[in-house]
């Protein structure tokens, strides 16, 4: 057990070059990695050379931890700051294996330490070891509420003077002796919306043979709740069928959350959200109802005895093809839906929220996720 236990550790030493050249850019080596997705694949991170708008390319590590960060940590940063992007108010992001389980905005002048509080116990078991993402400087007194769990990553654009020798408190805070602390440049770097400026900005996928996928990043039409449209569909006989109930506008602010967040949670996906905060994630479901069940499971698994989500809304990245959600859905409690229609059963999701009186909008655009 000894020798394997030691081969397991050791196994992430590996030779990559200082630079190299991919599809016309040059990459320079950033550092070598922990390890990659596993403690037995060597990795090296990587930044265009010659980019001169940079987000985690240009993060510095403040606190390092044990032998630095991994893979997995980049990428649930990486995870984190596409959602964050999005909120102008106070924001936390709450990552595990590049999923969030917990994403919360500020509401009336909350503190960051309450926001984060709502990300996080919004799936405690999973936030174990997370990486914990913010779109403001950490404060002390959110830096301490951070310290009473494992922790495994910190990633925020700014950190008040006093936040680096609490990080570093091991007499306090022991269980966090490794945790590691990142800061990147403003968020506003990085496009969100159509028409943002992407020159550099690519997503590239390496299949299994080394062979490559590049694409331009996912970029939104919906830059505020008055993008979304109220559901209506045609139908052979009927005619328009129009979704009744039109959104409050607290619901509408609960949506546009729930969409932005949905952004960054892999395919299949559904949020569920309320009051600027995620209520459970459904993700990573080979179909739509299975996202909806996961998500409908794990909020009733948190508040035992609590059937109902009462006043929520519900986010889909993709169409709703059937009325079997919007059911399930109804039956959990939830107000109002967004979702991207364009399913030739529209209609039948459109009758269905007019018979529980859920309020539906449309986005016209889907966000799947296949990372």
């Amino acid at each position: 057990m000894s020798s394997l236990r030691n081969l397991y550790f050791t196994a992430n030493v590996g030779e990559f070059p200082d630079q190299f050249d991919c599809l016309g850019v040059t990459y320079v080596k950033v550092t070598d990695l922990r390890y990659g997705t596993n403690p037995h694949q060597p990795a090296a991170y990587y930044r265009p050379a010659h980019a001169t708008a940079l987000v985690l390319g240009q993060h510095r590590v403040l606190k390092e931890g044990k032998s630095g960060l991994s893979q997995t940590n980049l990428e649930d940063m990486n995870g984190a700051l596409s959602i964050l992007k999005y909120q102008t108010g106070p924001a936390a992001a709450v990552m595990k294996h590049v999923n969030p389980s917990g994403v919360a905005v500020g509401l009336s002048g909350e503190t960051l330490r309450t926001v984060y509080v709502r990300a996080r116990d919004c799936d405690t078991q999973a936030a174990f070891g997370s990486v914990v993402g913010f779109n403001r400087p950490v404060d002390r007194s959110t830096a301490e509420e951070i310290m009473t769990t494992v922790v495994e990553c910190v990633v925020a654009p700014g950190y008040e003077p006093s936040v680096l020798a609490l990080f570093e408190d091991f007499k306090r805070f022991g269980k966090n002796r490794d945790i590691r602390v990142v800061e990147v440049p403003g968020l506003d770097q990085l496009p969100k919306f159509i028409g943002d400026e992407t020159e550099g900005h690519r997503e590239i996928k390496v299949l299994g043979d080394g062979s490559l996928i590049m694409a331009v990043p996912f970029l939104s039409k919906i830059r505020s709740s008055e993008d979304l449209i109220p559901a209506e569909a045609e139908h052979k006989t009927r005619g328009t069928v129009r979704i009744e109930r039109r959104l409050t506008a607290r619901e509408a602010q609960d949506l546009l959350f729930a969409w932005y967040t949905t952004i960054g949670v892999r395919s299949n996906a559904v949020v569920i959200a309320r009051n600027g905060t995620t209520l459970a994630v459904g993700t990573g479901q080979q179909d739509r109802v299975g996202a909806v069940e996961q998500a409908i499971e794990k909020y009733q698994r948190k508040y035992r005895g609590e059937e109902r989500i009462e006043g929520a809304v519900m986010a889909s990245d993709g169409y709703i093809p059937f009325r079997d959600s919007i059911d399930m859905a109804a039956r959990a409690g939830v107000a109002a839906i967004v979702q991207p229609g364009g399913s030739i059963r529209d209609y039948e999701c459109i009758d269905a929220c007019n018979e529980h009186g859920i309020a539906m909008v449309f986005t016209g655009e889907r966000c799947f996720s296949h990372h």
